[in-house]
């Protein structure tokens, strides 16, 4: 008997097994069957799971928050923007700017392609990272803005969003001169209109580092253009922060862009209402713009047509006038002085030097006063622009398509900063590029400290004690005194580049 229940026990075992892999085999022809007559034709593994990827990618993006968006452009430090807009509000969910047809409004979309940026209607955040240096808003609808509590009401909004207007979102120091904006749902129980408006409104802030001229068009102007170009004139600027000396300074440039007075906002009593908001400005590059990014395609070109029909500037070209024999046709050359560090100490010598190459040399120092029309046609008469680095190299904006720019970089192993500033910028501007390195012999420096001290011996020792110690010693401490004979071979360079005395 203890045999047989045995013998029952393994066939009751056996049949189990066999009703298990029957199932199993019975459940791949099921998925086989499901995934041929569902699936896409076609499609490889690695293509569906690329969907699956990006599916979970998109999903991943609505439940992003302002902080961990934050810290992953923090992370990110000089890579490339991302591809895909970030939200940017505190609560992580995802509002859409929905217009007044009751879709998705197409100001709120990815403007990297005109066509899609005009014609899909796709769900995204109204406040969003259009870029590591910048966060923006766009909404449509009713809109209505109280300047005096930087508030903006927009019906229909799912939720609140809150923003800094000002492309340097990462720098504290800087975002701590720049007004927070809320952007807020209303039903009904927002302020009357006073004052109703068919264009655009734009908000943006001059506060942050505006005042030193590279971060007035890397920061705001450029930026500005980026997001205002397209709207051909129909936009009005709500500046926060207002500089009523720094607008009145580059009032020429905000008329090119709007039809419209520039607001100060901040202490604005109406209740302005439009049917369209955008707030912060989108950045791009530094002292650039990508044409690929911009919903109509503009670029820095277009940008430097817009300053040339602002001031008035004559020459599009670098090139000469009348004929060859005419003293007209000689080379200028301009030479940007600076007054405390960084100076030239042999600018006298230069100027001899260059003049007996036959350029007509002129010496320009513009300061925080400089009238801007008045010296942009001094840089736009300029066929060479010489100076060391520093903010008044940003005047390249005006010189003509085929000039030379030639940026004398100081002592300290600083290559790496004359390159993100002004010499990347200049290939998109059609400036040519030349480059100056002074040596230690060349720098004031070499008579401040000893030569084996680190300053002079070993610069990146400098660079790891962070921006402040850098800054301190090469930028603020440091005068250069080029050799004039190691200079004459740059400025005989640049005349080569230059159309000037060939033959017609």
């Amino acid at each position: 008997m203890k045999s047989n229940r045995n013998l029952s026990r393994g066939e009751g075992r056996r049949l189990g097994n066999v009703a298990l892999i029957a199932f199993m085999l019975g459940s791949l022809l099921l998925l086989s069957f499901i995934r041929a007559r569902f699936s896409p034709i076609g499609k490889t593994r690695e293509a569906i799971k690329a969907e699956e990827q990006q599916a979970m990618r998109k999903e991943s993006l609505k439940m992003e928050t302002l902080d961990t968006a934050d810290e992953a452009s923090a992370s990110a430090g000089e890579e490339e923007e991302e591809t895909q807009p970030k939200p940017t509000d505190s609560s992580g969910s995802s509002g859409g700017a929905v217009g007044s047809d009751g879709g998705v409004s197409s100001t709120a979309l990815n403007p990297g392609d005109a066509a899609t940026y005009h014609h899909l209607r796709l769900s995204k955040p109204v406040c969003y990272e259009s870029s590591r240096r910048s966060d923006t808003c766009e909404a449509a609808g009713n809109v209505r803005v109280q300047g005096r509590v930087q508030t903006i009401h927009i019906s229909p909004l799912e939720q609140a969003w809150k923003v800094k207007p000002y492309c340097r979102k990462h720098d504290a120091f800087a975002l701590s001169h720049v007004k927070e904006w809320a952007l807020r749902p209303h039903h009904g129980d927002a302020p009357h209109c006073t004052i109703n408006s068919s264009a655009t409104a734009f908000v943006l802030s001059t506060g942050g580092f505006t005042g030193n001229l590279f971060h007035d068009y890397t920061d705001v102007l450029i930026p500005a253009f980026i997001t205002a170009h397209r709207y051909a004139g129909e936009v009005q600027f709500l500046v926060s922060s207002f500089k009523s000396w720094w607008t009145n300074k580059y009032l020429q440039i905000f008329q090119q862009l709007s039809k419209y007075e520039v607001v100060d906002i901040d202490n604005d009593e109406e209740v302005r209402c439009y049917p369209s908001v955008v707030v912060g400005p989108t950045f791009h590059k530094e002292l650039g713009v990508d044409a690929s990014k911009t919903p109509s395609g503009s670029s820095m070109e277009d940008f430097r047509s817009l300053l040339r029909d602002a001031f008035g500037l004559e020459r599009a070209t670098a090139t000469p006038s009348g004929d060859r024999w005419d003293i007209r046709r000689r080379p200028r050359l301009l030479i940007i002085s600076r007054r405390n560090s960084r100076r030239f100490m042999n600018e006298r010598a230069m100027v001899d030097m260059a003049m007996s190459l036959g350029f007509d040399v002129r010496v320009g120092d513009p300061d925080i006063s400089t009238d801007v029309s008045k010296f942009a046609r001094l840089v736009n008469s300029a066929d060479v622009m010489v100076g060391v680095h520093g903010a008044g190299l940003t005047n390249m904006v005006f010189l003509p398509v085929g000039a030379v720019l030639i940026q004398v970089v100081p002592y300290g192993g600083l290559e790496w900063l004359a390159r993100g500033t002004f010499k990347e910028p200049s290939a998109d501007m059609q400036v040519h590029y030349l480059e100056y390195i002074i040596q230690m012999d060349e720098t004031t420096l070499s008579e401040q400290y000893p030569k084996d001290d680190p300053v002079l011996k070993d610069p990146y020792s400098i660079h790891k004690q962070g921006w402040n110690a850098l800054k301190t010693v090469y930028l603020d401490k440091q005068n250069v005194k080029p050799h004039l004979g190691r200079l004459k071979n740059t400025f005989m360079e640049a005349l080569k580049l230059l159309p000037h005395g060939q033959s017609n």
